[in-house]
């Protein structure tokens, strides 16, 4: 893993990134140290991802369970996150990676991460991910429902859940992104701080990825997911490990 080539207009790419949110959050009033970035490294192989971790972006999150697995091996110094969706038949493979898992969105997923936290003697930390804008097309528990879903886990002996996480709908043709996801970063905001007023512990705000992060750092964002705008557009399916030479 030594040597290894630069990645092209990579670094370029992340101080890029790292201006906006500095920026956004000097704009809001708020310290650019409190909003983490997660480089989603999605269909992208381990070579970019430690490429990511040697040029100072060490959280690192992934779309896909198997992706997931196969990578965390290969890129040493990484944080992982998982902020895609989790079947149940796959918690096996998450649970007792010291990872954190941004979709709980329903009672089940937590009882079965709850029993095998409990079977490898850990405590699996998670945010609930609320869908909003009840987007048909879109992961998460009903915004009315997930106060319910947060005590509900909470509860649980083997899981902590730390804050909430969303994904706005896909902007219509010719509106602004930020524009658009604004009013939805606002309402999982208010939604966070009446968590919060019941259990000091449900802290973070997960939204914001490329195209609107300016909007999420402006209602509170502590983490956001940026892919595109540091790895360029995605290829066109998973990466599997034997697709490359690792």
């Amino acid at each position: 893993m030594t040597g290894m080539p630069p990645i092209p207009g990579l670094d370029e790419r992340i101080e890029r990134v790292r201006r906006r949110l500095v920026t956004a959050a000097e704009a809001a009033g708020r310290q650019p140290a409190d909003v983490r970035l997660i480089a989603v490294t999605k269909t992208h192989p381990p070579e970019v991802a430690r490429a990511a971790v040697a040029a100072g972006v060490e959280e690192l999150g992934e779309n896909r369970v198997q992706e997931l697995v196969a990578k965390l091996a290969l890129v040493p110094g990484a944080r992982w996150h998982l902020v895609g969706p989790l079947q149940r038949n796959k918690v096996k493979d998450v649970v007792g990676h010291a990872l954190l898992v941004h979709s709980l969105d329903r009672r089940s997923l937590a009882d079965a991460l709850s029993r095998r936290a409990s079977d490898a003697g850990v405590v699996q930390r998670v945010l609930v991910q609320v869908n909003v804008a009840d987007d048909p097309d879109k992961h998460g528990c009903r915004f009315d429902e997930a106060l319910e879903l947060v005590a509900y886990a909470r509860d649980l002996p083997h899981l902590a859940v730390e804050g909430l996480m969303t994904i706005p709908p896909l902007p219509g043709e010719g509106v602004d992104a930020s524009e658009a996801a604004r009013p939805h970063f606002a309402a999982l905001r208010d939604l966070r701080d009446a968590a919060r007023a019941r259990f000091p512990e449900v802290v973070h705000l997960s939204m914001g990825m490329s195209a609107d992060l300016e909007a999420a750092v402006a209602e509170g964002a502590t983490m956001i997911r940026i892919g595109t705008a540091l790895f360029g557009p995605r290829t066109s399916g998973p990466w599997r490990p034997q697709e490359v030479g690792t």
